[in-house]
């Protein structure tokens, strides 16, 4: 006991203490310029986080903060509003803090750039502001998605053509996921941790630290109301699961609920392309991208069906790619249903021009 603590009180409390920026700096064992400008962006990162989840707590109540704006963005999808409120929010929250020189956001054709920023701040901000807009609106979880890039050159044109790397440039990724809690999620290289907003002392507080997705998990998410528009190898795997005990369908239509279920529980989530578009729905910088740093860290996968979601170069800013990620045997059941399908092609091929 050490001047009326004991060892348990004291361990407890240090817990409830360990705030997000406390544990930036501890990830990255320094309290040198770089690991402040990283703790305080994710400190930045968190704030919007909190503005987001107070306008939802009161959007049912408020004006011009629910339904549609009336046009649509560069993805030629319908504008909710809340779409709109996030985008805003994360620009505002980062537009004087002299930690980033431009904002990448699926909302926006173009990065939106802080000049008075870029002497210092030469970090890029890429983020989904709301996925799945759609539940906002009936009351259901919703998140935002978010990565932290290092720039490359000066980027005189603005043409952003740096970003156009893989996905083992992110420096940092995670989420806010917005429900009964608000959850962040995020990973610097040195595993995946979650922390919950304590909305008395208004801030996050480490909940779960060294986040393993296990091997294999009994729940598989996918939209199969696009079942006859998808590839016959998708439609093997979900026929599959359909034949075999032990699988459960969850799917919310929100890509970070559905995927923090499987971060914590385990499964495999699937959002694949169609035949009429086989790159998929989902943005690689924004989305799949981000998610996938998280899937790796945390000891699962993330892949297209064909090759490791990381190792893919986007050809643009909005480059999409179809998605499986979560536990490594259940990614691996998919890809082998994918390969199958290819074979027999090739097989086919090889035959009739024998």
């Amino acid at each position: 006991m050490v001047n009326g603590y004991q060892p348990a009180q004291a361990a407890a409390l240090d817990r409830d203490c360990m705030t997000l920026s406390r544990h930036v700096l501890q990830q990255l064992q320094s309290f040198g310029p770089e690991a402040q400008d990283l703790s305080a962006l994710m400190n930045r990162i968190a704030l919007a986080g909190k503005l987001i989840a107070r306008r939802l707590t009161h959007a049912g109540l408020m004006e011009d903060a629910l339904g549609f704006t009336g046009r649509t963005n560069v993805q030629g999808e319908d504008v909710k509003r809340m779409d709109v409120f996030a985008n805003d929010v994360f620009i505002s929250v980062f537009k004087q803090s002299g930690l980033v020189c431009r904002l990448a956001s699926e909302e926006m054709e173009k990065p939106y750039y802080i000049p008075e920023n870029c002497p210092v701040g030469r970090y890029t901000l890429l983020y989904d502001p709301i996925d799945g807009s759609s539940n906002v609106d009936i009351n259901l979880n919703v998140g935002s998605i978010f990565a932290i890039r290092q720039q490359t050159g000066d980027d005189v044109d603005q043409s952003a053509a740096d970003l156009l790397q893989d996905g083992h440039e992110q420096i940092a990724a995670g989420y806010i996921l917005y429900g009964p809690s608000t959850v962040l999620v995020y990973s610097m290289g040195y595993g995946v941790h979650a922390f919950t907003l304590d909305p008395s002392l208004g801030e996050f507080i480490l909940s779960s630290e060294n986040i393993r997705i296990p091997e294999h998990g009994p729940t598989y998410s996918v939209n199969e109301g696009n079942f006859w528009q998808w590839e016959d190898s998708i439609r093997d795997f979900i026929r599959y699961v359909h034949r075999h005990d032990g699988y459960s369908a969850r799917y919310s239509g929100a890509l970070v609920g559905d995927f923090h279920r499987i971060l914590m529980q385990g499964g495999v989530f699937l959002y694949p392309g169609t035949v009429k578009k086989p790159e998929g729905k989902l943005r690689l910088l924004y989305e799949t991208a981000p998610l996938a740093y998280l899937a790796e860290q945390a000891g699962g996968r993330a892949s297209t069906g064909t090759q490791p979601i990381l190792q893919v170069v986007p050809d643009k800013l909005h480059a999409r790619t179809p998605l499986v990620i979560g536990s490594s045997d259940d990614v691996a059941l998919v890809e082998s249903f994918i390969s199958e399908r290819q074979r027999e092609a090739e097989a086919e091929l090889a035959a009739s021009q024998s």
